[in-house]
């Protein structure tokens, strides 16, 4: 197991790292929409949700992969409200490539956050 870390996505704010290498997968902690230079949340839903993305993408990079390496997400909002807002941006991050999802509301996020995503990816 290796514990992966980058200063291109926020530090995780708990006991927790940022992704984690087991053999040829890599499991990513939840990347809020923490801009990393100032720890402030990005303003709305569409800020957040590409903020986020961004984080998941360096994030992936320090484990020398991309979104098209990712086999998985798991996606919270805070209202489906939120959800073709969100998907219109999640599809232009990942295109052609459409890995498993699930996306769930609840009730609240950390730091009063409306979106999370987490990823799985496979190296190769």
């Amino acid at each position: 197991m290796e514990i992966l870390h980058t200063d291109k996505a926020p530090e995780a704010i708990g006991p927790y790292a940022q992704a984690v290498a087991a053999g040829d997968f890599v499991f990513t902690s939840g990347q809020l929409g923490i801009i990393p230079d100032t720890g402030a949340l990005a303003h709305n839903t569409a800020t957040q949700t590409v903020q986020a993305l961004e984080n998941l993408t360096a994030v992936l990079k320090a484990a020398g992969l991309d979104l098209h390496h990712v086999v998985k997400t798991t996606c919270y909002l805070k209202t489906m409200e939120d959800f073709s807002l969100f998907n219109e941006i999640y599809a232009q991050y990942f295109g052609e490539h459409t890995p498993a999802r699930s996306c769930f509301a609840v009730a609240q996020l950390p730091k009063g956050a409306l979106v999370e995503i987490e990823a799985v990816a496979v190296k190769g």
